[in-house]
């Protein structure tokens, strides 16, 4: 989120900079200079691809996005962009799964990522994308022209490849008219060679650079194809057959065994290697040259696996009849499906919208009508066509829900699954600028998990670590779509506060930072709202030369009612001192999320207007919550508070449901008032209350079908609609694990295929993705997210 926010705003500063003549800055003089030369943007993944691009857009750019080679998992969001790629060839090794142990540690993407792979620059072509091939990544350069090969075995066309690495490279940085043709006047930067570039036996004789000869193979030397009578001391009379760039070596006489050897050569310079297998000899090394005799004759020093040292020669003695060994590609084993998203759980075909109804059921409404037994609830269009009894709809999905519970889908106030590379940006005490919009991240399986709690909808927040966090963001959890398609649409922007022990740094941090106080918490409010007020008088003068400021612009919006505060809270004292900064400053609290000692401020909440969403009974995790009570959430609810329950975890966001319940137990709450603490009423809050949060024609068509009664711990969600459409089916979820099961044993056998045939293997290694919550300070690098992922495994 810093990352974007930084680069946005430089964008922004080198604008105003250049319209104005006060002030001279070298950064952004130059900056400006160089916005006519090509823009190359590296991003790590589709996500990242998708994300650069919507900078560039957002500044008239056009970047070249050197990317990591996995686009083939949404080509369609890639191909939309426009852009130019850079893409590497660096696939991914295979994992040495001969261990089952170990094979658990590798996630379904990373197997299907390394048989998938090779096919991205074909996936590409066939898109119509332009893209260009580096050998960036690679451990050794003479993987790269295996690895091109590798890419055409699984459909790259060599006509593309060829283009690939010339013409496309040179038109994307400017320079067409020297060089990546082969055409009258250009640069005399070419390649002379044995074959077609793209074949296995092709050898490079020569690469002219810009005129300049520099010879890597002697280009014309005697072809050494024949049969030959090779000698080698200590071993004596062999028979040698060269074909090509093969050779075979015989022993004569009646043991006529084959023996495959290596043969290299250079120009005139030789070198076999075989190994006669079985013998004291074992591997011999041969290294000599061609001599200008005729018949033609090898000579030179051999080096038995012993150490011993000695001379060999092979005379010409026929002509070998035997065709040169054609170059074939290697047939392409089968490959499975794309998933989306490209995790574990990820469907073939993403679920459809269509009618659905759902008969005979207890359903749930939140509404005046209350709870109806013996009803039926009808989908349509994404919408809730109708709430009643004995409906009908021609040919609509009929589902027999007797003896279940519907209810509306459940709306997670406090939320950070679903994010990409740290939920805080702690680096000062606002971080207004930053938003959580620009980090979505769609292959979070807790998207999946949480569908199976019945969630559909969820507050993606900034973390806890600053008193003016970053701007949040409302998603459904659409299982499959990109990160674009996950948010809300439509909604009012919210922001994150915080106050307590984190925003003065008594759990982490270096106490560099200022605030380190409570004290100095309230002074940063006051301070940013009064700088936020002179940015906006500035903004509203005319004339103005007011430098753009987004993290003033997410302040400003607060002041004029279009962002909304949902605020981290936990100890009266400081939720007291923010009400107070609110009334001074002229700004408004919209929620007090966690809230654990709400009950002591009810009265003050009701007054100004103020949402309390809190947890059902946590306590005593650190000093600020020792006086958090299991009945908070019912005294607020009686005062008149619109009250909600939260999760701020990825586990608890799978049971809110039971996390309801608990509201019945400790502050015997009417059940249906119980269930609204995570449905209508964390709507209410987001202001989402018009579309979401009950069953009524007309909303969305969030619904959840619950096996018993939703708030009883032996409740199991059946069905999940978001907008109409089965994210989470318990029928198809088990078919599939089966499916996915099933997948997983066949790429491991082809790994271990692949491993037997000399491939490159490494050791598996869980790519665990990162759990977020208020306190995680920053993303993990690689490493510390194995390592944690294997405490999680234990």
């Amino acid at each position: 989120m810093g990352s974007i926010a930084l680069l946005r705003q430089t964008y922004y500063d080198a604008q105003w900079y250049g319209k104005q003549k006060e002030e001279y800055n070298i950064s952004l003089e130059e900056f400006n200079k160089q916005q006519g030369l090509p823009q190359i943007f590296e991003a790590e993944g589709w996500q990242n691809v998708l994300r650069a691009d919507k900078i560039a857009k957002e500044f008239g750019k056009q970047y070249i996005i050197k990317s990591t080679g996995d686009e083939y998992q949404r080509i369609d969001a890639v191909k939309a962009t426009g852009a130019s790629l850079i893409i590497p060839v660096n696939f991914v090794k295979a994992y040495d799964v001969e261990d089952p142990a170990e094979a658990r540690n590798i996630t379904m993407a990373q197997m299907k990522g390394w048989e998938m792979a090779p096919a991205n620059p074909a996936a590409l072509e066939k898109a119509g994308i332009r893209f260009s091939l580096t050998s960036y990544g690679m451990e050794s350069m003479k993987d790269f022209w295996i690895n091109i090969r590798t890419a055409i075995e699984n459909g790259l066309t060599e006509k593309q490849a060829l283009l690939s690495m010339t013409e496309i490279p040179a038109a994307m940085i400017g320079i067409t008219a020297q060089a990546g043709t082969l055409e009258k006047g250009k640069l005399a930067n070419f390649l002379i060679t044995s074959d077609n570039l793209f074949k296995t036996n092709n050898v490079i004789f020569e690469n002219w650079i810009q005129g300049k000869r520099f010879v890597l193979n002697k280009m014309n030397v005697n072809d050494l194809t024949g049969i030959y009578n090779l000698t080698v001391d200590s071993i004596g009379a062999l028979s040698l057959k060269i074909n090509g760039t093969t050779a075979v070596i015989r022993r004569p006489g009646a043991d006529t065994t084959r023996i495959t050897a290596s043969l290299i050569r250079n120009g005139d310079w030789v070198g076999i290697t075989f190994n006669l297998k079985n013998t004291p000899s074992g591997e011999v090394r041969l290294s000599g040259y061609l001599s200008s005799e005729n018949p033609v004759m090898l000579r030179g020093e051999s080096v038995l696996a012993s150490g011993t040292a000695g001379k060999w020669s092979a005379q010409f003695s026929a002509a070998n009849t035997e065709p040169p060994k054609k170059d074939i590609l290697k047939p392409v084993s089968p490959v499975g499906k794309l998933i989306y998203p490209f995790v574990a759980f990820g469907n073939e075909t993403i679920p459809k919208q269509e009618t659905v109804l759902l008969k005979n059921a207890t359903v749930w409404t939140n509404e005046k009508e209350g709870i109806l037994l013996n009803a039926d609830v009808l989908l349509e269009n994404g919408k809730i066509k109708a709430v009643g009894k004995r409906l009908s709809a021609g040919n609509a999905w009929v589902i027999d829900a007797t003896g279940k519970h519907i209810t509306p889908g459940i709306i997670d106030e406090h939320s950070h699954i679903a994010i990409t590379g740290g939920v805080n940006e702690g680096s000062q005490s606002s971080s207004a600028e930053v938003r959580v919009a620009d980090v979505v991240n769609s292959e979070d399986v807790n998207i999946y998990r949480q569908l199976a709690g019945g969630v559909t909808t969820s507050h993606l927040l900034h973390g806890s670590a600053n008193p003016i966090g970053g701007q949040s963001q409302l998603i459904k959890l659409r299982w499959g779509k990109t990160p674009e398609e996950l948010k809300f649409g439509g909604n009012d922007g919210f922001i994150k506060f915080a106050l307590g022990e984190n925003v003065k740094q008594s759990n982490f941090g270096s106490g560099l930072r200022f605030p380190v106080t409570r004290m100095g918490v309230e002074q940063t409010y006051i301070d940013e709202f009064t700088r936020a007020k002179e940015y906006k008088a500035g903004l509203a003068t005319k004339g103005n030369t007011v430098r753009r400021d987004l993290e003033l612009d997410a302040i400003v919006e607060i002041l004029d009612n279009k962002r909304f505060i949902t605020c981290h809270s936990y100890v009266q004292s400081e939720i007291n001192m923010l009400i107070h900064a609110a009334d001074s400053m002229g700004f408004r609290i919209n929620t007090f999320t966690h809230i654990l000692e709400g009950y002591k401020v009810a009265d003050k909440m009701k007054e100004h207007g103020i949402a309390g969403s809190t947890f059902s009974d946590w306590w005593a995790y650190k000093i600020e919550v020792a006086e958090a009570i299991p009945y908070n959430g019912k005294i607020m609810h009686n005062i008149g508070i619109t009250t909600a329950f939260n999760s701020d975890d990825a586990e608890m966001a799978r049971h809110l449901n039971q996390e309801a319940g608990k509201a019945v137990l400790y502050g015997n709450l009417p059940e249906e008032e119980a269930l609204k603490f995570v449905t209508l009423n964390p709507a209410k809050m987001m202001h989402i209350d018009q579309r979401v949060g009950s069953l009524k024609a007309g909303k969305d068509a969030d619904v959840v079908l619950w096996s018993a009664n939703p708030l009883s711990i032996y409740a199991r969600v059946e069905k999940t609609f978001v907008d109409g459409i089965p994210y989470w089916d318990i029928d198809r979820d088990a078919q599939i694990r089966a499916q996915q099961q099933a997948e997983k044993a066949r790429i491991i056998q082809k790994m271990v295929e692949s491993k037997s045939k000399g491939a490159k293997t490494q050791r598996p290694s869980a790519d665990t993705p990162r759990i977020y919550n208020c306190e995680s300070l920053e993303d993990y690098s690689a490493e510390l997210n194995q390592m944690e992922g294997a405490k999680a495994h234990e």
